[in-house]
C-alpha cells in the first residue's frame, strides 16, 4: 500500500503522518510530497526516513492513496492527474466538496456512498464535520428544520503564521501577520474571505456542506464564524430546531450511544467540552445540552473538537481506512 501524503510538511500534513502511525495504517511505502522549496527534506514516520519529493514524481510512482492536505489550487490541478494515474485521492481542501460529482464524507455518517469509482473523495471543513457528527444521530430521529451556529475558531485553522502571531503578540514582539488584527486579547468576526452576500466563505461552507452531508437541501442554516486565540481545537454553540420533539434524557443516550462523539454534560461538576481538553484528540465532545425555551422542538448544544485531527486529519484517514477495510478501489 503505496500512501502519499502531500502538503506532508504543513501543520495538517503533519497530523496525518502522525495519524497514520498511530492507527497504524497499513503503509507499505510512503511518499512524503511537498512544495518545490521543501522537496529534498527529510522527514521520519515509523522509525524511518523518507525523502519528500514533487508532486510530479509523486503521480509517477503511482501511490494507490493520496491524502492532499496542500490547499485548493493544488488540488484542483493535481489531484485529476493521481486520478487519472489510479490513484484515490482523499482532499481536505475546499476544492472539490461542492462539486457534484464529488462524494463529500464523515466515514460515521455517509461512508456508504462511496464506490470503486470515486477517485477524489472530499474532506468536509473543519467545523461542519464536528457540527453534522453530533447532529445527524438526531436528525435520523427527529428531523432537522433549521441550525443556527456560531464558532469560536482555533487560530490553528489558519495555519503555522497564525500560531506565531499570537505567539509573537503574546511576547511583545512585532512580526508577521496573519490576520489584519491582533488576535491576542481579541476575537476577529472574520474567518475567510467575504462573500457577495455578507457571509464569510467558512460561514457559506457550514451552510452548503450540511445539507450535502446529510443529503437534505431543505435543512436551513445560518452561520456566524469567529477566530479567538486559541490552540486547542473550534468551539461551536449550535441552536437546532427539529420537525419533532424530543426528550433530553433520550438526546443525551443517543449522542452517547454515537460513535466518534463524547457526551460532556454535568453541570453540576462544572463539566462541560472546552478545547484545552479536546485538543489531541479524535472525537467530538458535546454538552451544555439544553432545551431553547423560547420556541418549540428547540435545541442548544455546545460541541468541540479538534479542528487538524477530527477536523481534517484524522477523518481523511478514516476515509482511507472505509476504502481499505471493503476493498473499494483496490
Amino acid at each position: 500500500m503505496k500512501v502519499a501524503v502531500v502538503g506532508a510538511t504543513g501543520m495538517v500534513g503533519e497530523i496525518m503522518l502522525q495519524v497514520l502511525e498511530e492507527r497504524n495504517f497499513p503503509v507499505t511505502e510512503l511518499i512524503p510530497v511537498a512544495s518545490e522549496k521543501s522537496v529534498g527534506k527529510k522527514i521520519s514516520f515509523k522509525g524511518q526516513e523518507y525523502t519528500v519529493v514533487s508532486l510530479e514524481t509523486a503521480v509517477a510512482m503511482k501511490p494507490q492513496i493520496a491524502l492532499f492536505s496542500a490547499g485548493g489550487g493544488t488540488s484542483l490541478e493535481w489531484a485529476p492527474k493521481f486520478a487519472e494515474a489510479g490513484t484515490t485521492v482523499i482532499d481536505n481542501s475546499s476544492a472539490w466538496r461542492m462539486d457534484p460529482t464529488k462524494k463529500l464524507v464523515v466515514p460515521e455518517i455517509n461512508a456508504q456512498v462511496l464506490t470503486a469509482a470515486d477517485k477524489i473523495i472530499a474532506n468536509p471543513n473543519c467545523s461542519t464535520i464536528q457540527m453534522v457528527m453530533a447532529l445527524a444521530p438526531l436528525h435520523k430521529k427527529y428531523q432537522v428544520k433549521r441550525i443556527v451556529v456560531s464558532t469560536y475558531q482555533s487560530i490553528t485553522g489558519t495555519g503555522v503564521k497564525a500560531v506565531k502571531q499570537l505567539e509573537n503578540e503574546f511576547a511583545g514582539i512585532s512580526g508577521e501577520m496573519a490576520y489584519k488584527y491582533q488576535i491576542h486579547k481579541n476575537a476577529i468576526p472574520q474567518c475567510d474571505v467575504f462573500e457577495d452576500n455578507g457571509y464569510t466563505k467558512e460561514e457559506m461552507k457550514l451552510v452548503r456542506e450540511t445539507q450535502k452531508i446529510l443529503n437534505d437541501n431543505s435543512i436551513a442554516v445560518t452561520a456566524t464564524a469567529v477566530r479567538v486565540p486559541v490552540v486547542g481545537g473550534h468551539s461551536e454553540a449550535v441552536n437546532v430546531a427539529f420537525e419533532n420533539d424530543f426528550e433530553l434524557a433520550d438526546v443525551r443516550k443517543m449522542l452517547e450511544e454515537t460513535p466518534g462523539v463524547t457526551l460532556v454534560d454535568n453541570i453540576q461538576e462544572f463539566e462541560y467540552p472546552m478545547p484545552l481538553f479536546a485538543q489531541h484528540k479524535d472525537d467530538v465532545f458535546v454538552g451544555r445540552i439544553r432545551r431553547d425555551e423560547s420556541q418549540p422542538n428547540t435545541l442548544n448544544l455546545w460541541i468541540v473538537a479538534d479542528n487538524l485531527r477530527k477536523g481534517a486529519a484524522t477523518n481523511t484517514i478514516q476515509i482511507a481506512e472505509y476504502l481499505v477495510a471493503n476493498k473499494i478501489g483496490f
